[in-house]
């Protein structure tokens, strides 16, 4: 149904579960539901892709291995399992996929609105239309609106500001320096593109933790599957649910996967500072914090690695002794101001993360953050459903690693709940 004409109209039109979202969790949704018989509806408000192709950098890479792409029936089948797929690879990975589940799949219609029914179900305003549904599953993922604070508005008008979302590559920049302000997995990545393209990055650091790409002969990620921790359910682990707030640890799988190490940055040339906290004019000011946020990513990296050393001792693992990091870098004063002009900067980044939007959707199912409110995806409210949210019930449950069995596990509620309410499966 998608692609090959005018967008048809959803007047009237009723189906068992309309799944708002035909990105990686909405395409696997419909892959269990087909397979169940379930009659339902995928309607995507863009294209299958569009956020890996419109809002990533040119050289954006995957962050895991291309062995945790696991998408249902459809794992990843190249030659090089260890590797990083770049853009191109994972728009194609993901085209395939769609194609692949041949997804009762519209695309270019925007959910505007969904309300409960008042015989029950669902009302689900469309751009195309209004239809009714039984059951409803929500796969728009948590990362809707690009988040830039309020201060970037007291930044000089002659200072290019962008969202991580919007930045392309360092040639498209206008000449001078450039800001990055956040060290997430984004801030950690374009600051290294802009620095491998031979551009001056100035780097604000927050708070966000850091891993090592390798250790002990292996890549971490091989060694966390193996202790389990892609497996572990949110109600099992140490930190609970606050582990749905924190922040991704920055490292990269840019020429087949490395630290990003911001001390060794630093030695190379980048200008590093603690938070941003204020704007005056041209001048801007920052928390005496730098210090402090490097120690903390080490720590965190040094603690994963601990946690890796006793799987090897307690499973008697034949693994090489590896030493732990050594700083190669350590700010010899914490600089507390700099000036736009003077250190020709022309370009400030954001990389600040993104905010989440489900005010479309008019039922209690959210908490007073307007986070959704379920267990492994199912709410309060009957009938309604969440996928492919970060840690909605394991780490991969928004990635390409884990979102199939949280799909599977919805599916198996959706028929369960058909069956007994005596309706017929498609």
């Amino acid at each position: 149904m998608s692609g090959d004409g005018a967008t048809p109209r959803l007047d009237g039109s009723h189906r068992q579960v309309v799944v708002v979202g035909g990105g990686q969790a909405g395409l696997s949704m419909s892959y269990h539901l087909g397979r169940d018989e379930v009659d339902h509806l995928v309607l995507e408000q863009n294209t299958v892709g569009h956020e890996w192709r419109e809002r990533r950098w040119d050289s954006f890479c995957l962050v895991t291995p291309n062995w945790q792409c696991q998408l249902p029936g459809f794992p990843y089948a190249g030659d090089d399992p260890h590797g990083f797929m770049d853009k191109d690879e994972i728009i194609e990975y993901l085209e395939g996929f769609a194609e692949f589940v041949d997804a009762p799949l519209v695309e270019g219609v925007k959910v505007t609105a969904l309300t409960r029914g008042e015989r029950g179900g669902f009302e689900v305003e469309t751009s195309a239309g209004e239809l009714t549904a039984d059951q409803v599953v929500v796969a728009t993922g948590g990362y809707h609106h690009p988040q830039i604070p309020r201060r970037a508005e007291r930044f000089p008008d002659s200072i290019v500001q962008l969202h991580s979302s919007q930045y392309r590559d360092a040639e498209s920049l206008p000449d001078g320096e450039v800001m990055v302000i956040g060290t997430g997995q984004s801030g950690g990545q374009v600051a290294e593109d802009l620095h491998l393209a031979g551009r001056r990055v100035h780097l604000c650091v927050g708070g966000a933790p850091r891993t090592a790409r390798f250790y002990r002969a292996r890549d971490v990620t091989d060694w966390l599957a193996d202790m389990g921790h892609y497996d572990l359910p949110v109600d099992e682990h140490p930190s609970g649910e606050r582990i749905r707030l924190q922040r991704n640890h920055y490292v990269t799988g840019r020429g087949g996967g490395r630290d990003i190490d911001l001390r060794q940055f630093a030695l190379e040339g980048m200008r590093l500072y603690g938070r941003l906290e204020a704007v005056e004019g041209a001048t801007l000011r920052f928390s005496p914090d730098l210090r402090e946020n490097l120690d903390h990513a080490d720590e965190v990296s040094e603690s994963i690695k601990a946690g890796i050393d006793k799987h090897i001792e307690a499973e008697a693992v034949s693994a090489p002794e590896e030493a732990g990091y050594t700083p190669v870098w350590e700010p010899e004063e914490e600089p507390r101001e700099i000036d736009l002009e003077r250190e020709r900067i022309s370009t400030v980044i954001w990389s600040t993360g993104f905010v989440r939007d489900f005010g479309w959707i008019d039922a209690p199912a959210f908490d007073g953050r307007g986070e959704p409110k379920h267990h492994r995806g199912v709410t309060d409210v009957e009938g309604l459903f969440f996928v492919g949210l970060p840690w909605m019930h394991t780490w991969g449950s928004g990635r390409f690693s884990g979102v199939a069995r949280d799909a599977e596990h919805l599916a198996g509620r959706i028929r369960a709940r058909i069956e007994q309410r005596g309706f017929a499966l498609a």
